[in-house]
């Protein structure tokens, strides 16, 4: 009866992977293939076949649960239709509710019934038998047998808690607690103080803000996080999650899922790379707001120098498109790590939500996003004293404030011109600045070439110049190289920097990023 109970209110079971021309062992479990070596593809099948019973009955419960997200979101509407049909009254809630407790009580019994088919079938009952031995005891061998499943990542036993005194007596009161503030109080205009009647008056505004932050505009920013766009790709998750198990643990952000997506461009380049998803997406718990998500990427760190033996100097941080938040958040709080690589990223969120919204919302999304979902990705850059490499797409249409075509309103110029004037700030005075920004309306190689060419770009020169600097000073910035230098000189140092910090890709923002583009970030 228990194991009959454990299969009702068990995971989902997705895939086993079997070896096909190796003995089986007795327990029916193969042996796990190590994460950083690929087996041949002819070595491995994956397959679970649920009884019929069990196929129809969870059939029938994915479909109750699309109507339910689909009735969750549309909720607000059907209140408003429903109060003024005047359906809202005792006399007609009473038979409503009647109706949704038999209906519960049918789904109930569906997933009684879809328990019985788990039940029937050897292949789950082994499957619920290794879970629950893992979860009673997380041995090595019984991790390597339940790594042999695909199975609802929700149930999967915990590897490492964020509370764990290894991870914890080293970043408490550390680096990892310093750095910029994730979300910012409301300025006061000159001359007002913060009185209480000022208080109430703010109140209507921020009330409307923190409402619209968490419905539309969270799940705007990270549709990722929504149930009915995670059911329709977990065909495609589930291939990406059995590629990855055969080859090796990748990572990926964003609106999409560490299974797949622009994986391919690290791995395909040798790295091993750690994967994570964000607060809501696929199995991961909560939901994606800056605190949650530098949380989550707190953990992620402390998991691969804690648990995974990697130092801080071992660890390259990749990120795409909004994935640049918790990339430079990570390099902030941990100013140890190699280096950072930023494909298609941004430097404020603010501008990208007002081209979206509507003119007249400007004070809105403007109060919005400061105050609930505040990405500030240039500031927290800029506290980081590491390599970094900015990926530019000349045809990107999502971090553009005005047309693809207009490479100018790519907000990755506006990382670039930030980092840049951050760290050298006598070089990217008002002549090094205009000639950067001529070299930013570039949107070809060939462009790059000529405005590099016209300025006779002495490299030498500037690596000299650079490391002279480097060797009297130290490698802290902001510097003060520059200073003295004549204005022809600062030309060709900007224009330098520039085309060491940036690198353009000719493509749309989601198109991934060749191998050959994925290159380390450039220092002395």
């Amino acid at each position: 009866m228990a194991k009959l109970l454990s299969c009702v209110l068990g995971p989902r079971l997705y895939k086993i992977y079997r070896e096909r021309d190796s003995e089986r062992p007795s327990s029916g479990v193969s042996e796990t293939p190590t994460p950083v070596t690929t087996p041949p593809s002819s070595s491995w099948d994956t397959y679970y076949q649920p009884r019929a019973l069990e196929k129809h009955a969870d059939s029938i419960l994915a479909l109750a649960s699309v109507f339910w997200s689909i009735s969750y979101y549309s909720s607000p509407f059907a209140f408003f239709y429903l109060y003024r049909k005047g359906y809202l009254s005792l006399s007609k809630v009473v038979p409503f509710s009647h109706y949704a407790g038999t209906l519960l009580l049918l789904l109930a019994g569906v997933a009684c019934l879809r328990g019985i088919g788990r039940w029937t079938n050897p292949q789950y009952r082994q499957f619920i038998t290794i879970l629950e031995a893992t979860h009673r005891n997380q041995s090595a061998e019984n991790r390597k047998q339940l790594s042999n499943y695909n199975f609802d990542f929700r149930s999967w036993p915990v590897d490492f808690h964020w509370e764990e005194p290894s991870s914890r007596k080293e970043s408490r009161g550390g680096p990892s607690r310093r750095g910029v503030a994730l979300l910012r109080p409301e300025p006061l205009h000159r001359g007002t103080a913060d009185t209480f009647l000022n208080q109430v008056k703010k109140l209507p505004c921020q009330i409307t803000s923190f409402l619209v932050a968490h419905t539309l505009g969270r799940r705007m920013l990270y549709p990722g996080s929504v149930y009915l766009l995670q059911k329709a790709l977990m065909p495609v998750l589930l291939q990406g999650q059995a590629r990855l198990v055969e080859e090796v643990i990748c990572c990926e952000g964003n609106a999409g899922f560490y299974e797949v997506g622009c994986v391919s461009t690290p791995l395909e380049a040798g790295y091993s790379v750690l994967g994570w998803n964000h607060p809501g997406f696929a199995g991961s718990t909560g939901v994606p707001f800056p605190q949650n998500e530098a949380n989550a990427m707190d953990v992620v760190v402390q998991f691969a120098i804690h648990r995974l033996g990697f130092q801080p100097q071992d660890i390259i941080i990749y990120a795409w498109s909004i994935g640049g938040f918790t990339a430079t958040w990570a390099a902030m709080s941990y100013p140890d790590i190699s280096a950072v690589i930023l494909d298609a990223s941004f430097d404020d969120l603010v501008p990208l939500a007002l081209k979206v919204m509507p003119d007249s919302w400007r004070g809105l999304v403007t109060r919005t996003v400061r105050q609930h979902l505040n990405l500030n990705n240039a500031e927290q850059l800029c506290r980081y004293q590491g390599p970094v490499l900015l990926i530019r797409r000349t045809k990107d249409e999502i971090i553009t404030t005005t047309v693809p075509e207009d490479v100018m309103s790519n907000r990755g110029n506006d990382l670039l011109l930030k980092l840049l004037q951050h760290r050298y700030p006598r070089v990217m005075a008002e002549e090094g600045l205009q000639v950067v920004k001529q070299w930013l309306e570039a949107s070809s190689q060939l462009e790059e070439a000529s405005i590099y060419s016209r300025f006779e770009v002495e490299e030498d020169w500037c690596l000299s110049v650079l490391r002279s600097y480097q060797a009297e000073h130290g490698p802290d910035f902001p510097w003060s190289v520059g200073e003295d230098m004549s204005a022809d000189g600062r030309r060709q140092l900007a224009l330098f920097l520039a085309q060491k910090h940036l690198h353009n890709f000719e493509a749309t923002h989601c198109t991934p990023l060749p191998t050959q583009n994925f290159q380390m970030p450039w220092h002395l």
